[in-house]
Formats: structure tokens, C-alpha cells, sequence
């Protein structure tokens, strides 16, 4: 069953995924893979391992997907971005990752090579997400020769970047032209934003369901951190209380229930799914999941329309 058929099909409750990073040293994989093996044990829909700007990671994430798939139950989604990269080096890398058992897809446009500022989009090269899908599309086709073998996913942004809400609508309306099953979004910390999303997206005719992004709200350095990356503001209450908490243990504590009450909100909202960015941190995801596994069995969520 591809990670497209868990997010689009009625299940009574929404999946629930993680995000991985690969190791970015020798010394460090023991380290991820215990990451994995303890969210493994939670029984997720799927996990999704992430790929470098410009394919820095290539290798890593290429070897992080193929043990996911050889040592557990859980089906990995290989994110795969085409910014750097030509036409014949993506389509290559698609059909490696097909030979080693990938049926899951998260494209991504990715960064410009941080050490060109000066970059410019190639004439050989694949310069949006909607032309990486088609081009893994086109793979399938020419692979099986018949498409819905392998579920593409593509992003999201509800908040805070660099260009609109209605021009990433209209992204979105033109990945799912090219053939996306589902999209997961950025990071988020505003029910609200998630909502407006998907109003305007299926005003727009775009009928993809848009998995929530979350963050387990821990870390207040990351979360700093992440706001710089990617202009989404983290509410400053919660800064604040992360800050002030006496030890680790009620920071860890006021974090999980500020996570929580935001993927509550989501679920009321009619999320299909959530897919938790664990930046190989299994303690806060598990301690969100927990809290949340028997209401999450239960709660069959309404749709926004």
C-alpha cells in the first residue's frame, strides 16, 4: 500500500509520520538509527527522510531509506529535491531509488547552492517542484508502464515565507496537474493558518489533502532557529514560558502541551494527517504521540470544504 493510499482513503483517524534527517557523520548513525528503531516501535504510517539542498545528502539519505526498508515495517518517503541537479542526473537517481524498493516520493524544489549566490535556473535542469513531479511521473511510466505505482507528495506553506498564500496555491494547483497525490506542509504553530490553507486551496480547485506539519514546541533554541529559516514566527508567549521553565523537564512538559493543543486543533480541523518533524528527537515525538494515540483511534475528523 503506497503512503498516497493511507493519506487519501477513509480511515477514522489521520496517519501519523515522522521526518528524519540522515546522519551527517560516521559517528553519528548509531545515534539515528536508534531514532528509527524507537519510532518504528510506535507503528507510523510512514516515515519521510530528507535530501540536502542541491543533493549534499544524496548518498546518506539514499542509505538511511534502503535500511528503513531492509530492518522495519515502515515505509520510508525518499524526499528528492531538483534545484542543482540536471534533468539526466534526476532521472537516474529516481530509477536507483526505484531498484532499491522506493515507491514514495516527496518532491521538493530545495535551496540554491549556498556557496553560488549568484545562481541562476539551468536550461538543462528541472527549476519547480510541478516539473520534478512530472519528471518521476514520466520514470513510472517509463519503468511500469502504467502510473499509480509510486505515490508522489509534494509541500505546503501555510505561514510565513518568502512569497504569498495565493502563489502557493497556485503551486500547489499546478503539482497537482502534473500528477501529486498529497502535500505535506510546513511548519506551523496558528490553527488558523492551516485552515486558511485549505479554504483557499479548494476554492482554487485543488483537491489534494494537505497533511499538517508539526513540531514538537521543545526546544526553544531550534525553534529560533527554525524561524529564521523559514520566517514562520513562533509565538513569543510560548518563547517566553520555554524560557522561563525552572529545568529541563518543565520545558520538555510545556512543550508537548502547547504541541498537543495545536495538533488537537488540527484534528478538530479535518487534517488527514500529522507528520511530526522529530530532527532525530524520538522523546518529543513519542511523548506527543502518546498523548495523543486513543483519541487519534477514535476521532473521525470533518472535512473542510
Amino acid at each position: 500500500m503506497s503512503t498516497a493510499s493511507l493519506v487519501t482513503v477513509p480511515r477514522g483517524r489521520p496517519t501519523v509520520s515522522f521526518e528524519l534527517y540522515p546522519p551527517r557523520t560516521p559517528a553519528s548513525e548509531a545515534t539515528a538509527w536508534e531514532t528509527v528503531e524507537r519510532l518504528a516501535a510506535a507503528a507510523p504510517d510512514f516515515f519521510s527522510v530528507t535530501y540536502g539542498a542541491s543533493g549534499s545528502t544524496r548518498d546518506s539519505s539514499r542509505a538511511l531509506v534502503r535500511r528503513i526498508l531492509a530492518e522495519t515495517s515502515v515505509a520510508p518517503i525518499a524526499h528528492l529535491t531538483c534545484v542543482g541537479s540536471t534533468r539526466a542526473e534526476l532521472v537516474q537517481f529516481v530509477d536507483e531509488l526505484i531498484d532499491d524498493g522506493v515507491r514514495d516520493f516527496l518532491a521538493l524544489r530545495g535551496d540554491p547552492p549556498a556557496d553560488q549566490p549568484t545562481w541562476v535556473p539551468q536550461p538543462d535542469g528541472v527549476n519547480t517542484t510541478a516539473e520534478l513531479v512530472a519528471l518521476i511521473r514520466a520514470a513510472e511510466l517509463a519503468r511500469f508502464g502504467t502510473t499509480g505505482v509510486l505515490s508522489v507528495a509534494v509541500a505546503a506553506y501555510p505561514a510565513g515565507v518568502s512569497h504569498t498564500r495565493t502563489q502557493d496555491v497556485v503551486a500547489l494547483r499546478d503539482k497537482q496537474a502534473a500528477g501529486a497525490d498529497f502535500a505535506i506542509t510546513q511548519v506551523f504553530y496558528d490553527v488558523a493558518a492551516y485552515v486558511g490553507l485549505v479554504e483557499e486551496a479548494r476554492a482554487a480547485g485543488v483537491v489534494l489533502p494537505l497533511v499538517a506539519g508539526i513540531i514538537p514546541m521543545t526546544d526553544p533554541r531550534r525553534l529560533r532557529r527554525l524561524a529564521q529559516l523559514t520566517g514562520v514566527p513562533v509565538p513569543e508567549v510560548l518563547l517566553d514560558r520555554l524560557t522561563a521553565a525552572a529545568d529541563d523537564e518543565e520545558r520538555h512538559r510545556i512543550g508537548i502541551d502547547a504541541t498537543v493543543a495545536l495538533v488537537e486543533d488540527v484534528v478538530s480541523a479535518g487534517a488527514p494527517g500529522l507528520h511530526l518533524f522529530t530532527f532525530n528527537q524520538y522523546r518529543p515525538a513519542l511523548d506527543v504521540v502518546e498523548r495523543l494515540r486513543r483519541p487519534l483511534s477514535t476521532t473521525s475528523p470533518r472535512t473542510i470544504s
